[in-house]
């Protein structure tokens, strides 16, 4: 599988706000977007943010935007357009709907890692349980009513508790109960858009695709 071995600190310069990519990392003033604030590349400080982009531009970069902050390349982004699509309902919302439900964005979200990429370490090595059932796929796509728990031998791991013990700074989603105490957490509903807090306009995703 393709990976993305450069700094992601370039993914957030490229669009020019930040995307969260690293965690913790991104709220301290060591974060690329507030050191540059600039594209990144050879030209980047002669880019500014001003730049006029086409219809086609800028919905190109929303689209890239997401797949950057949920971590998946164009073959199964595309996938999940079309799922949103066949399911009722609005489609943006519905494609921001399958991403946040992928298992890595969940074991995000219950705040056993501090960043997605993470958190798909911590999933492949094969440290979680879904409804008491190994799962190593970050891809795995959660329903309501899964509970998604740390193996027992697992719970010690010193970036496990690092992170969980910055929870309540972060904050937890209304539409998931997390019990930090067992170190697992459970989906009690899909999240409405309102509740998905990122900075996208899907609509102009679905206008790319509808081309």
């Amino acid at each position: 599988m393709a990976r993305y071995r450069d700094a992601l600190c370039r993914k957030c310069r490229r669009e020019s706000e930040k995307l969260f990519l690293k965690g913790d990392r991104c709220y301290t003033d060591k974060c690329g977007v507030e050191r540059r604030k600039y594209p990144p590349g050879q030209h980047g400080q002669g880019k500014g943010k001003q730049s006029k982009l086409s219809d086609y531009g800028l919905q190109l970069r929303e689209k890239q935007k997401v797949k950057q902050i949920y971590g998946v390349l164009e073959k199964q982004f595309k996938r999940y357009f079309y799922m949103a699509k066949r399911t009722k309902g609005v489609t943006g919302g519905n494609l921001l709907q399958f991403l946040e439900m992928r298992l890595d964005s969940m074991v995000y979200h219950s705040g056993f890692d501090s960043n997605r990429r993470q958190a798909r370490q911590f999933i492949t090595h094969g440290h979680l349980t879904v409804n008491g059932r190994k799962v190593n796929i970050p891809s795995y796509l959660v329903r309501v009513g899964d509970v998604i728990a740390v193996k027992e031998p697992s719970r010690d791991m010193a970036p496990l508790q690092e992170s969980v013990s910055k929870i309540e700074h972060r904050g937890v989603p209304t539409w998931m109960d997390v019990d930090t105490k067992n170190l697992s957490s459970k989906v009690l509903r899909l999240p409405s858009r309102d509740e998905i807090a990122l900075p996208v306009q899907e609509e102009l995703i679905v206008e790319l695709y509808s081309r």
